[in-house]
């Protein structure tokens, strides 16, 4: 689920930063650009773990920063295909379930791959558009989003960033794993 990976980069240090420590001005420039990002094949940024090397440190002809290339390692998550993760429900319609991790919320249970038999209704409560439930022998069990739901990983795909978005849609996820 979490990986160490190694980068380089090189990095352009603004001004500002120079009078800390150069691994600290470092650090905050690389937490700056990478945190919370996805990066396409790699997964979900979540810390600079550590920094191995700093070269350079050049100003180039009309530029006021300095360039550094750097070479340091991620804390990235990606959850590997067969992975068993637990999470809670986010979302419920008629195409299936949007599971969230707290810090990662583009999971999703398509309709096809919940339990069989399950069912939709309208939701009573009006909290999600439908609710789901999935009958085993005589009792049903309601996914209501108060218990959390142990689903493995199917795939991660990393969707090609789309040019325009129509009005009204979802939000552009970078990364999106599929779950049964």
């Amino acid at each position: 689920m979490f990986y160490l990976s190694k980068i380089e980069h090189t990095l352009r240090l603004p001004p500002h930063l120079l009078s800390r420590p150069l691994d600290e001005a470092i650090k905050l420039e690389l937490e700056n650009i990478f945190l919370d990002k996805v990066v396409a094949n790699l997964g979900l940024c979540i810390s600079v773990y550590d920094i191995f090397k700093i070269e350079g440190g050049f100003i180039f002809p009309g530029e006021g920063a300095s360039t550094y290339t750097v070479e340091f390692r991620l804390v990235v998550f990606r959850p590997f295909v067969g992975e068993i993760i637990a999470a809670k429900l986010k979302e419920s319609d008629a195409n299936g379930l949007r599971l969230s991790l707290g810090f990662f919320d583009d999971i999703y249970i398509p309709s096809h791959l919940l339990p069989s038999p399950s069912r939709s209704e309208p939701d009573p409560d009006k909290r999600y558009d439908v609710r789901w439930i999935w009958e085993f022998g005589d009792t049903k069990y309601l996914i209501d989003g108060i218990d959390e739901i142990k689903f493995r990983v199917l795939s991660v795909k990393y969707p090609p960033i789309p040019i325009e978005q129509p009005e009204g849609s979802k939000p552009f996820a970078p990364m999106v794993v599929t779950v049964l």
